[in-house]
């Protein structure tokens, strides 16, 4: 058995440093389609940060009115903490509401002013409310409807960011959509590469795998340096290509940041950088042997 395993190995590593322009072709095409591919892994990371900035600026406001008690909006905090939708909430009294609003503008001396020729406090108590999914908020602002609640309460800021939150469900599905479908025809144009790479090393040392089927070789003898090859374009290509990565993330950081503010493409990628390389070095190898595979398995049927 290892006789036979060291000879399929010593036949792949040949049947590869004898196609040259071959297999140089063929870890081309198969690096540019693992450089997508670990894009793609990497832009799943990009999305879901910005995904997390726009949610994080997103949520439901709900302001009382002036006669509401501190206690009943209280109250009402607690029972909306009891919700599995909700993620946060945050209660800001009308002392602070006021106190965040002169903060806020305190450069604006016509406001001020405007304040204090009011003499009373105009602002009202407020619950901020985040909820754990975006695609939640409508059934939020459906439980501040309730007659028992929404009683107390002057307005709702949802209808205000309805159309904000509707457009980045909408985003999400499309995002991971579109990656599903990407990586499906990827991984199928990768795999048709190396199987009529294959095919054509086959059929130039036909002769070759003529002579060892007269002589009695085994299918596995046959087929197992083909396999082998396949793995080394997998590998090969997948080492070249985690490499190339890096400095295109690198161009495009800078870019990034602009967008999405405490995005650090380059500190994800370096402290992620073995389990991208595995990923790499999977599908890679997942590609090439199957596809080797494939193709060898044709040509012993015919």
């Amino acid at each position: 058995m290892f006789t036979i395993i060291s000879r399929i190995i010593y036949y792949g590593f040949k049947n590869f440093q004898r196609n040259n322009w071959l297999s140089v072709t063929t870890i081309i095409i198969m690096v540019l389609a693992l450089i997508v591919f670990n894009s793609l892994v990497v832009f799943q990371f990009i999305t879901a940060s910005a995904i997390n900035s726009i949610e994080n600026k997103i949520d439901i406001t709900a302001y009382f009115k002036p006669t509401t008690s501190e206690d009943e909006i209280l109250s009402i905090k607690s029972a909306l903490g009891d919700l599995p939708q909700v993620k946060d909430i945050y209660y800001i009294s009308r002392d602070q509401a006021l106190s965040n609003f002169e903060a806020q503008h305190q450069n604006d001396q016509t406001i001020i002013q405007a304040l204090n020729e009011i003499g009373t406090n105009p602002l009202e108590a407020s619950l901020e409310i985040k909820a754990k999914n975006p695609s939640q908020y409508g059934e939020i602002a459906s439980y501040l409807d309730n007659p028992s609640i929404s009683q107390y309460i002057d307005t709702v800021s949802y209808a205000q960011n309805q159309s904000i939150i509707d457009r980045l469900i909408k985003i999400i599905s499309t995002i991971n959509q579109l990656g599903l479908i990407i990586t499906i025809v990827l991984a199928l144009t990768a795999t048709l590469v190396v199987f009529n790479t294959i095919r054509l090393a086959i059929y130039s040392n036909r002769d070759e795998i003529s002579i060892m089927r007269v002589v009695g070789a085994s299918n596995i003898l046959t087929r197992g340096p083909y396999i082998i090859e396949g793995i080394i374009y997998g590998i090969i290509s997948a080492i070249i290509s985690i490499f190339l990565v890096w400095p295109l993330l690198y161009f495009i950081s800078p870019y990034l940041n602009t967008f999405i503010p405490n995005l650090n493409i380059m500190s994800y990628f370096w402290g992620n950088f073995l389990i991208l390389l595995s990923y790499q070095l999977i599908f890679g190898i997942i590609l090439g042997a199957f596809s080797s595979f494939i193709a060898v398995q044709k040509y012993l049927k015919n």
